[in-house]
């Protein structure tokens, strides 16, 4: 198996890169919605007879932002600890303070995106706000993977050009 997944990653370097980052990103997701999940629970004890109601029951406009913000910020640094050292091959600028605050630059456009949706989806149209995470932390996913791909975990220039030769 171990010699099946060299000799994909040697003839499709994109795609185990990518697979990568959907692992990462789905425990980082997962964390991100527990923390989401504990946030709403303690700030509405009496509106929920469980956690699990949690996924039924529409709580305050407040809770999921304020649910929200707490579970991006989870999931950001398991995210780019993650990602650091499992996801990309080439790290850029990434192990550098420069590389974090890029990295939370750019989370902070998806969190931005992300809120943007919560409102709209739940706040204005009304829907489950559990559905409209789902969609839009899939939006999100995609603009996480191409923004940080090519802002931060590039092969620099003068890297590429030795390899080239």
């Amino acid at each position: 198996m171990r010699a099946l997944l060299a000799k994909l990653h040697r003839k499709y370097p994109a795609l185990t890169e990518i697979f990568r980052f959907l692992v990462v990103g789905g425990i980082a997701t997962a964390v991100d919605m527990l923390v989401m999940a504990l946030v709403q629970y303690a700030m509405e004890p009496a509106l929920y007879t469980n956690f699990l109601s949690l996924f039924t029951k529409n709580g305050s406009l407040f809770s999921y932002i304020a649910g929200t913000a707490c579970g991006f910020t989870a999931g950001l640094i398991v995210n780019y600890v993650l990602s650091v050292l499992f996801v990309f091959e080439h790290k850029g600028k990434s192990r550098s303070a420069y590389g974090f605050i890029v990295f939370a630059l750019l989370s902070l456009g998806g969190l931005a995106l992300h809120i943007l949706g919560m409102y709209l989806g739940n706040g204005v149209w009304e829907l489950n706000a559990w559905a409209v995470k789902i969609v839009m932390t899939c939006i999100v996913l995609v603009y996480n993977y191409i923004s940080k791909r090519l802002l931060l975990f590039r092969d620099e220039p003068e890297k590429q050009n030795k390899r080239e030769k």
